[in-house]
């Protein structure tokens, strides 16, 4: 990823080859886009934002430290970006985020694959969907009941 890549008026990454092979932008919150101002702060727009000490860096590059965050963390067994993607998705579900949003930020071109992994996270997800969605028949009629007071 290049700096190039970083929309720091927006808080934007652009990932240019994803996993469908497509372009896509991904949201940063408040947190990661100060994280990234410090990571490309006084490179050019062509430098790379994750360099190793030599310069380089590779696909497989971020896996050696991340196992040894996870060991110095405790955490066992080591998780990958993967699984940090679906933290992301998760905790964005079980506060309520629409899941046409979730699939946005994820990339999934639709929700079907958002709504299998993350909808039981949502409690309130299917209830809201129903009452959004389907018509008053009006037969209920007015609610005449009134609680109690205690004397």
């Amino acid at each position: 990823m290049q700096v190039s890549d970083f929309n720091p008026d927006v808080g934007i990454v652009t990932v240019h080859t994803s996993k469908a092979g497509k372009p896509r932008h991904v949201v940063l919150t408040d947190e990661g886009r100060n994280l990234f101002l410090g990571l490309t702060a006084g490179k050019l727009a062509g430098d790379l934002i994750f360099i190793r000490i030599d310069g380089g860096w590779g696909k497989s590059h971020q896996l050696r430290p991340t196992v040894d965050a996870c060991k110095r963390a405790g955490i066992k067994p080591a998780i990958s970006f993967h699984v940090l993607r679906h933290t992301h998705g998760s905790m964005l579900a079980m506060r309520g985020v629409p899941m046409g949003v979730i699939a946005e930020q994820l990339g999934h071109a639709d929700t079907r694959m958002t709504e299998k992994h993350y909808a039981h996270l949502a409690p309130n997800y299917v209830a809201n969907t129903i009452r959004a969605h389907f018509p008053t028949l009006g037969i209920a009629g007015e609610i005449t009941v009134v609680p109690m007071r205690k004397a």
